[in-house]
């Protein structure tokens, strides 16, 4: 990074040594504190640190909240500090904490399914993390129907189960315009698996619609409800399921400079569940290896303006299950929530497949 190579070691180490601290006092640092803390500190004053943070405030990578107050990060400097963080040894899922580790396997330890398994992981995130803990299921595009399977819950409530044959089992409960009988929802059941077993679940979508204009007959009423059926237990092909935790932890972690109106907008954002998939689509790249770390969210959405998103894919057998992260102030815990994402996203083999 460009502002690496304006900087000298001693104020990196200064640098790292505030951000450290800011990250756990929350408080703006003084050069007393750094004199303590700074690798060198002991053969360095607290005036020269003192002109060493002047330095660094004029780099644009401190700042001063007050005139008296000691100096911030600036979003500049957690970049810095992330990259440090991601050039050593000290990023990887086996790093985190064995309490850590084996919190998270208790937790999401009996999950049917990868919808089920991708919402515990998005409570378990937010409560490591203290941030807001995010989940979204692949988008589907590659996923075949293995069975599907209607339920008469109550007068125009029926609940959808859908399988796939990569294990993937999302149920619904649908509200419906009109009722239906048990034995309708069994013909539309064996239909579809009769029909479409194979398919792929937008492949389907299609196909039932062509079929629906073609007939004109008995037919006809059958494949029109079978087609309300999918359309709502499968309303989105494109779209992944969103799973979203915590959101109250950034109300504690706003600190007093976050007015009433922003927090509302920011909580209005990631409640809008749509708005917070096609965010992280354009971050995550289904290519991606590894956890990565984007501090521009507001480019993509102004309301996130001052948000951290730290993210990873899960995978099993190689194939996109969904995305796992979270998202939290820039004042979090890098080391810590980087590794538990990387060790989050690499427990869905584990845990779908526990003999495999």
């Amino acid at each position: 990074m460009a502002a690496m190579e304006t900087i000298t070691a001693r104020q990196r180490s200064i640098l790292i040594a505030i951000i450290a601290s800011y990250i756990e006092t929350g408080e703006p640092i003084g050069s007393t504190t750094i004199a303590r803390l700074a690798s060198d500190g002991g053969s360095v004053s607290s005036a020269t640190i003192r002109n060493e943070m002047t330095a660094l405030t004029a780099a644009g990578l401190l700042e001063q909240p007050h005139t008296s107050a000691g100096r911030i990060p600036t979003a500049r400097a957690f970049r810095i500090y992330v990259d440090e963080l991601a050039g050593g040894t000290r990023i990887a899922a086996a790093r985190l904490s064995a309490n850590s580790r084996r919190e998270i396997d208790s937790r999401l330890a009996g999950s049917e399914g990868t919808d089920a398994l991708l919402e515990r992981t998005s409570h378990v995130l937010a409560t490591l993390s203290s941030g807001v803990g995010v989940a979204i299921a692949s988008t589907g595009e590659s996923e075949l129907l293995e069975h599907v399977h209607f339920s008469r819950l109550a007068p125009c409530r029926v609940l959808a189960v859908v399988v796939t044959r990569s294990g993937m089992v999302r149920d619904r409960v649908l509200a419906m315009n009109q009722d239906f009988t048990s034995r309708e929802l069994e013909m539309a059941g064996v239909f579809l698996n009769e029909s479409f077993r194979g398919w792929s679940v937008e492949r389907v979508r299609s196909e039932i619609a062509q079929r629906v204009e073609q007939e004109r007959s008995e037919y006809q009423k059958l494949l029109q409800s079978v087609e309300q059926l999918w359309v709502g237990a499968v309303p989105e092909a494109q779209q992944g399921t969103v799973f979203v935790g915590g959101i109250g932890n950034l109300v504690s972690r706003s600190g007093s400079d976050a007015s009433r109106d922003r927090l509302r907008e920011v909580l209005a954002a990631l409640e809008a569940k749509q708005r917070l998939f096609e965010l992280l689509s354009v971050y995550i790249d289904t290519q991606q290896q590894s956890v990565r770390v984007v501090f521009d969210l507001e480019e993509q959405a102004p309301e996130m303006a001052g948000l951290v998103l730290i993210a990873a894919p899960a995978r099993v057998a190689g194939e996109m299950r969904g995305t796992v992260g979270v998202i939290g102030t820039t004042r979090m815990d890098y080391e810590m929530t980087m590794n538990a994402v990387s060790y989050v996203a690499g427990a869905f083999q584990r845990m779908l497949y526990p003999s495999g």
